[in-house]
């Protein structure tokens, strides 16, 4: 499917070209001999072979996100692998933060979804403010961990059919997420009070 129509001349000239060929195929084959007629409909021709066969994107595979982000100029890293789950960590300019597969094979593919968690810098937010935030937001949470550092996590779940565009357009959803979280934990009074 085609994301915009074609400009009518692009459609014109296209299908002209596409006549073109048939045309003189048909004034040929009108000039030649029956036997000649027979023995070329005879020998079908061979289909062109493709340049190159591109790797097919699959998001549950956590490498081909991992491509993606590469491609965006970040250092991506799987660091471990326990039962289920892929842990990847992801360095960019953005920021540092970590890629948690879940619900995947032995193999650590075939995941269902994938859980992306960033550190925030320790701030004054209360338990109270990062409720708020939470009920602001519709894709992004925060919580506090252990230690009291506040973190933004973004979930989606995976599937074989999702495009790398749908996959990069989860990544611009977490790089937005990324980014209210840092002006919240700037100053989460006034943030709260423009979210609103």
């Amino acid at each position: 499917m085609l994301d915009r129509p074609f400009p009518a001349a692009v459609l014109i000239i296209a299908l002209a070209l596409a006549a073109g060929p048939a045309q003189a195929q048909t004034a040929a084959s009108k000039t030649q001999s029956p036997k000649a007629q027979s023995s070329k409909a005879a020998t079908p021709k061979a289909p062109a072979r493709p340049a190159a066969v591109a790797t097919a994107f699959d998001a549950t595979n956590p490498q081909s996100l991992m491509d993606v982000l590469g491609a965006a100029g970040a250092k991506v890293q799987t660091s471990r692998k326990e039962d289920d789950a892929v842990f990847i960590a992801v360095t960019s300019t953005a920021a540092a933060f970590s890629m948690q597969f879940a619900g995947c094979n032995a193999q650590g593919r075939a995941c269902r979804a994938v859980l992306l968690d960033a550190a925030l810098p320790k701030g004054s937010a209360t338990s109270s403010q990062i409720n708020g935030f939470n009920q602001t937001s519709v894709m992004c949470r925060l919580y506090q961990d252990r230690a009291g550092v506040p973190h933004v996590l973004y979930s989606t779940l995976l599937s074989r059919t999702m495009s790398r565009d749908d996959a990069s357009n989860e990544l611009l959803a977490w790089q937005g997420c990324l980014s209210d979280a840092h002006d919240f934990s700037r100053d989460p009074v006034a943030y709260l009070a423009n979210a609103a």
